[in-house]
């Protein structure tokens, strides 16, 4: 039985954008022509320009679909805890495991890179109110102290653009994962009852 030919399409760009994702995550993208790009993913320039338009776009694509599985997967690790402080835990940790494929080249290439640093600051202000409402419903049923969940997820969500920014890596030398990581430790013990 053959799959249908939506489905084969669909399949082929979604791998192409992995295949992308992947590339970037390695190495940055500032150098990276079309041209270039069409040579590593063993794939023709109009096969890329089918994705996006222009490089910016693609480049923006690319950076839109790891974010976006990211976020499933960290949605997913987290969807059956149901413990706050586990869940907390858990989707800090999940972000963190998330970010560590990516080089200091990648992210540095993000911030420089407009189109691209806005989606990655969208995704930070998602996942700041995310952490705020797993503090709420923790202080709620008791597994936090009586925080002010707005001004913790605030403080968090500080944290979490000096991190997008680079400016947590230029400071303390800590790669982005890591820092969330550390970060999650922080929270945890800070709000725990």
């Amino acid at each position: 039985m053959t799959a249908a030919p939506g489905r084969t399409a669909t399949a082929r760009r979604t791998e192409l954008f992995d295949h992308l994702v992947a590339l970037l995550l390695s190495e940055g993208f500032a150098h990276l022509t079309v041209d270039e790009l069409a040579s590593r993913l063993h794939c023709s320039k109009t096969t890329l320009y089918s994705l996006a338009g222009s490089r910016e776009q693609l480049i923006r694509a690319a950076v839109v679909h790891f974010f976006r599985e990211a976020t499933r997967r960290v949605e997913a690790s987290t969807a059956t805890v149901t413990d706050p402080r586990d869940r907390l835990g858990a989707y800090l940790r999940a972000v963190a495991a998330e970010l560590q494929p990516a080089s200091a080249a990648f992210y540095e290439h993000l911030a420089a890179f407009p189109p691209a640093r806005e989606v990655y600051e969208r995704n930070t202000e998602i996942a700041a109110r995310r952490v705020q409402q797993i503090i709420r419903e923790g202080v709620e049923q008791g597994a936090f102290r009586d925080v002010h969940a707005a001004f913790v997820a605030d403080v968090v969500s500080s944290a979490m653009v000096r991190i997008q920014r680079r400016q947590v890596a230029a400071a303390t030398g800590l790669p982005d994962a890591q820092a969330y990581a550390e970060l999650a430790t922080m929270v945890l013990h800070g709000i725990a009852t």
